[in-house]
C-alpha cells in the first residue's frame, strides 16, 4: 500500500477508523471523511495528525456537492486515487423496535439517504477519478438476510449488495468493487443499537463464533480486498460475521 491513496468514509470511528489505521500502517496516504467533526479530530490524532499523508474533511454523504468537492480536493492534494472504503452508515432511532407499518418517513429517508444515496454519491465521485484500483462498500448481515423490525436498514443494505454487484460489472476489469457484510461488531453503531433495544453490549446471534467481532477483524478483510492480492475478486459480498450466515 506504500504511497497509494485511499478515500475512507465513516473514518472517524468503528470499522472506517480501523481500516484507516491499517492502511496508514502499510504506508498509504488517506483522505477520510465523517459527519462528526470531533470524531474526525480524534481519528487524525490516532493516525498521526494531518499533513502530506492524511487529509480529513467533514462531509455529509447525502450531499452530492460536498462529496464531489471532497474527492476533487483529494485529487488536487494527492494527485491520484487508488481505492476507497465506503463505510459510512446509519441505523436510525427505531432500529429493531418497529414494524414496517409503523415506519416514520423521516427515518426511512435518513437511512436510505446515507446508506444508499450517500453511497451512490461516493462511488460515483470516486469512479470519476479512478482508472484502476479497488472499492469496498459496507453492507451487513442484514444485507443478505431479512430481519423483522429492521425493514428500512435491511432494505438499505440489500441495496448496497445490488449496487456493488452492478457497478462491478460496469467498471471491470480495471476497477474491482466488492462489499463486506459484517455481523455483530464492537462499534459505536452496535452500541447505539443495543441502547435502542435496551440490551447488553453482547449481541445475541446464531453465529458459530458466539462473541462480538472487532472492527480490526473486519478491516483485515477490507484491506485484503483493497490490495493487490485480491486481483481476481470482484462483485462479491464477504461475510465477516463469525459464521452467522453460514
Amino acid at each position: 500500500m506504500e504511497g497509494k491513496v485511499f478515500a475512507v468514509t465513516g473514518g472517524g470511528s468503528g470499522i472506517g477508523l480501523a481500516v484507516a489505521k491499517q492502511l496508514r500502517a502499510q504506508g498509504a496516504r488517506l483522505s477520510i471523511i465523517d459527519v462528526n467533526a470531533t470524531a474526525l479530530d480524534d481519528a487524525a490524532a490516532q493516525l498521526g495528525g494531518t499533513g502530506d499523508n492524511l487529509m480529513t474533511t467533514v462531509v455529509d454523504v447525502r450531499n452530492a456537492e460536498q462529496v464531489n468537492a471532497w474527492i476533487e480536493v483529494t485529487i488536487k492534494t494527492f494527485g491520484r486515487l487508488d481505492g476507497a472504503a465506503n463505510m459510512a452508515g446509519v441505523i436510525g432511532k427505531h432500529h429493531g423496535v418497529r414494524d414496517l407499518k409503523d415506519q416514520d418517513d423521516d427515518q426511512w429517508n435518513l437511512i436510505f439517504g446515507v446508506n444508499v444515496t450517500g453511497l451512490m454519491h461516493c462511488i460515483r465521485a470516486e469512479l470519476r477519478h479512478m482508472t484502476k484500483g479497488s472499492i469496498v462498500n459496507a453492507s451487513s448481515i442484514q444485507g443478505v438476510r431479512g430481519f423483522a423490525k429492521h425493514a428500512a436498514y435491511s432494505a438499505s443494505k440489500h441495496a448496497v449488495v445490488g449496487m456493488t454487484r452492478s457497478v462491478a460489472k460496469e467498471v471491470a476489469p480495471d476497477i474491482r468493487v466488492n462489499a463486506i457484510a459484517p455481523g455483530a461488531i464492537e462499534t459505536p453503531l452496535l452500541g447505539q443499537a443495543m441502547d435502542i433495544l435496551g440490551q447488553p453490549k453482547q449481541y445475541e446471534t446464531e453465529a458459530a463464533i458466539t462473541r462480538n467481532g472487532t472492527p480490526e477483524e473486519v478491516a483485515n478483510m477490507i484491506v485484503f480486498l483493497l490490495g493487490d492480492t485480491a486481483t481476481f475478486v470482484t462483485g462479491s459480498i464477504f461475510s465477516v460475521d463469525g459464521g452467522w450466515n453460514c
